[in-house]
């Protein structure tokens, strides 16, 4: 592990702190610093396989932060579980020491993809809306992500920003190459360095903080140091679809699931229920700094036949993961997913 840090350690900028941690599905844990991704055996401490470097070479983490996020794992009873990484954003090689020269780069405006569990993984890289240092990544109940916060050009660090991105962008996980960015409404918050996100059982997102300088600092600044909280809510909490929205009727929140144990789920949806258009998600709640959401997880469960009791409810068996590989131990948010629409989420946990 030492050598690979040394290796990807720029002189002047560093670039390799705050790196991406991700558990895979075979128990490994796949690690990218700076612009560069292994694959790490924690228990022999040792590196079991070298990825690609990023296209391009640019570093995307501290001071150069992107964000990243482990896309939803499927097929959960599949002999082989895939899985895959998205990237995103960061600064151009070189950003840290030029905000010293007073020049303040323009971000990086790339997200690329590579699923982690292939022999031969490669990147597919497309482009986002506008460039973002210090954006944040978080995975909603329905599998897109939400990046959000962030600055167009500098670094991360105290001062090293400018130009706040206020708008944010929701990326379709399951969507068509080139058209997976859908632009959502803006803040009139710049949230820069040290500002944070995270997504609630509501379906909601709280979003918070920003404070690019040494010590608090609340005037005679162009950023301030901002203490306010705001809650986004993404698209599919939109009154139009009221209709489609499932609600949770069995199990009750905070139950308890061993792994690979089958349980019951009831729902009920106002409008037409589509049984073909229904799934299950269960969502790790994650803790967040420097951009990037720790143990942020979200699996996709396999469900059984769904019984349409009348026209607006429907109960179906579904099955919890199987390993604490897959879904280590700890709470999560279970919701239902009706037509891209997440219902409210319920406490349960995994033991």
């Amino acid at each position: 592990m030492l050598p690979f840090l040394f290796q990807t350690h720029d002189k002047g900028a560093e670039n390799n702190l705050y790196p991406f941690v991700v558990l895979n599905v075979d128990g490994n844990l796949f690690i990218f610093a700076n612009s560069r991704p292994i694959l790490f055996d924690y228990e022999k401490n040792a590196v079991v396989r070298t990825y690609p470097e990023i296209p391009g070479g640019d570093p995307r983490c501290y001071p150069s932060t992107g964000s990243a996020v482990l896309l939803p794992l499927k097929n959960l009873e599949a002999a082989r579980v895939e899985a895959e990484v998205l990237v995103c954003g960061g600064a151009r090689r070189g950003a840290f020491q030029r905000v010293r020269e007073g020049v303040f780069s323009e971000a990086l405006d790339s997200c690329a993809r590579i699923k982690i569990t292939d022999p031969n993984a490669t990147w597919v890289v497309e482009t986002m809306p506008m460039g973002r240092v210090m954006n944040d990544m978080v995975m909603l109940p329905n599998g897109d992500v939400l990046i959000i916060n962030g600055a167009q050009s500098g670094t991360a660090g105290w001062e090293n920003a400018e130009n706040p991105v206020l708008q944010p962008v929701i990326y379709k996980t399951n969507g068509s190459g080139g058209s997976r960015f859908v632009l959502q409404p803006a803040s009139d918050i710049p949230r820069m360095y040290h500002s944070t996100a995270i997504l609630v059982r509501d379906g909601r997102v709280i979003v918070g903080g920003s404070n690019p300088h040494e010590k608090y600092m609340f005037s005679n600044v162009t950023y301030p140091t901002e203490l306010s909280l705001e809650a986004f809510s993404p698209y599919y909490l939109g009154s139009q679809f009221s209709r489609l929205r499932p609600i949770i009727l069995e199990p009750s929140s905070h139950a308890n699931l061993m792994y690979g144990e089958k349980f019951k789920m009831v729902i009920k949806v106002n409008g037409g229920l589509v049984p073909d258009l229904l799934s299950v998600t269960m969502l790790a709640p994650p803790f967040n700094t420097h951009s990037f959401s720790m143990n942020q997880r979200l699996l996709v469960l396999s469900m059984g036949e769904v019984e349409v009791k009348g026209n607006s409810s429907c109960e179906f068996e579904v099955t919890a993961p199987g390993s604490p590989v897959l879904a280590p131990p700890t709470f999560y948010m279970l919701f239902a997913v009706h037509q891209d629409i997440p219902s409210e989420g319920v406490w349960i946990k995994m033991q």
